[in-house]
């Protein structure tokens, strides 16, 4: 057992460690485990040949505790380092009578026991005296007091422990969403803005090339009013020219009569 814990230590903290599989170990007493893993949740010991539990460390914080399929017949006040355990699974055991079972009455958080397979079970009125014996039980063997059975959901919830950071990290994460939708919208309208701005730019520039068209428009015909008047006066000009020789040839045929 000391090997694999090393093992699935993979070079971290026992302090860092919150969740610990040790199940076909192999070991018939603890061996490897302390008390340095103070932040252990959940820890499991299934099928590993345990018929003890004397020295299992003190973990303040475990709530799950799965020892399913080894030989424990007794000692049970071992446990008594795990005031927050809320499952244990004790199926597959060597248990016998309710003796056994009365440490368990120190684990006031207590909600979901398992003594499937262990001879206990046998005794008349097992279930009755069982929830009896221990209050704060909700689930024996999978099924609380009505024999319904126990739900995923309630597990869950059990194991999870209804922890307000988990709590404080939903409303960060709502936090979170509403600053990117913030961020999201603020893009959104400075892009609108841009392209209002754009067509802004456009629109001037159409405009102005419109007035330079008109400019442009009213050059053109004050040049052709130009043009036209120069051309009246020029033809004005022409057409003096054969008025102006035809009087001066009247004038010297009228000398020449005289003469």
């Amino acid at each position: 057992m000391e090997k694999r814990v090393a093992l699935e230590l993979r070079g971290r903290n026992p302090s860092q460690v919150r969740e610990l599989n040790l199940d076909n170990c192999r070991s018939t007493n603890i061996v490897g485990l302390t008390d340095e893993y103070v932040n252990l949740e959940i820890l499991s010991l299934n099928n590993v040949g345990l018929t003890t539990l004397k020295a299992f460390p003190a973990l303040p914080k475990l709530r799950k505790l799965e020892l399913s399929d080894n030989r424990i017949s007794n000692g049970l006040n071992f446990l008594s380092g795990c005031k927050k355990l809320t499952h244990l699974n004790l199926s597959g055991n060597k248990i016998k009578d309710l003796e056994t079972l009365k440490p368990l009455k120190e684990f006031e958080n207590l909600k979901n026991l398992d003594l499937f397979n262990n001879e206990v079970t046998a005794i008349e009125d097992y279930r009755s005296k069982v929830f009896a014996l221990h209050p704060s039980l909700k689930y024996l063997d999978g099924f609380d007091k009505e024999d319904r059975e126990v739900e995923d959901s309630d597990e869950e919830e059990e194991m999870n422990g209804n922890n307000d950071s988990d709590e404080e990290g939903s409303d960060e994460e709502d936090d979170d969403d509403d600053d990117e939708e913030i961020s999201l919208r603020a893009v959104y309208n400075e892009n609108l803005e841009e392209e209002s701005s754009a067509s802004s730019l456009y629109e001037g520039t159409d405009e102005e090339e419109e007035d330079d068209d008109d400019e442009d428009g009213e050059n053109d015909a004050d040049a052709d009013h130009n043009d036209k008047a120069q051309d009246g006066e020029d033809n004005e000009a022409a057409d003096g020219e054969p008025e102006e020789s035809t009087r001066g040839k009247k004038r010297k045929h009228e000398d020449d009569d005289d003469n």
